[in-house]
């Protein structure tokens, strides 16, 4: 069945409007009685029957609903300074998204070189990653904030900065089994000693993420993976 996304449900009837609707009906070639999936970005997933289709809506019946759809016991957030090469950020949440992150936090440092998002247009890149993944859970993401704000009123977890420094000790050897994680990772440049000094006193544990140099980007995706893979090793 096909993907959609829509907050818009009363009494069990889901409305999909705008583009959707229009790649419903034009490119998929959805007609009443088809069945779809269609999700709220907040865990529900509703399997569903096409009621109405035109190129401005569609409206669905829902048959199924489960709420917390494939929920996990533990949350990942990676706070990580977006790239120059906006399209390098973006691959990053795309593929993030598709292992399953949660929450995603844009911040600024000294080294910073992109100042700017278009947070429209990265929402728009984390649904369409969680619909291609079939997920129920669109990630959040935050406003760009400076390092400072950040670090000071980051939410209780397990927290931990990734930055080239090759004695610190691997992340996947550092975490706890069902914990909420954040993981702190600076930009092309690096995070500056003055940065790491702060960062480490306001209670995160310095960590690594393998002997390589890693882009921004990579270092993203390979601390999302390695969580995920630390508690598929558990069996959760």
């Amino acid at each position: 069945m096909n993907w959609f996304y829509s907050k818009l449900i009363v009494d069990n009837v889901l409305s999909i409007e705008g583009e959707e609707a229009q790649h419903a009906l034009k490119v998929l070639r959805l007609r009443i009685g088809s069945k779809i999936v269609v999700i709220d970005g907040k865990g529900t997933y509703s399997e569903c029957e096409i009621n109405s289709l035109d190129k401005r809506k569609l409206v669905a019946r829902v048959l199924q609903k489960i709420e917390n759809y494939k929920s996990r016991p533990y949350r990942i957030h990676i706070a990580i300074a977006p790239t120059k090469n906006m399209s390098r950020f973006e691959w990053f949440l795309e593929k993030a998204t598709e292992m399953g992150i949660d929450e995603i936090s844009p911040i600024l440092t000294k080294n910073s070189e992109r100042k700017h998002i278009r947070a429209e247009r990265l929402q728009k890149i984390l649904i369409s990653a969680t619909k291609q993944s079939q997920k129920a859970f669109i990630p959040r993401l935050n406003p760009l904030q400076d390092l400072k704000s950040f670090i000071s009123t980051a939410a209780n977890m397990e927290k931990y900065i990734a930055y080239c420094d090759y004695e610190n000790k691997h992340l996947i050897r550092q975490l706890d089994a069902g914990k909420d994680v954040l993981v702190l990772i600076g930009p092309e440049g690096d995070f500056n000693p003055k940065e790491i000094e702060s960062i480490i006193e306001a209670g995160y544990k310095p960590i690594g993420l393998g002997k390589e140099r890693l882009r921004t980007e990579t270092a993203g995706i390979v601390a999302t993976s390695t969580i995920h893979l630390f508690h598929e090793n558990l069996g959760q």
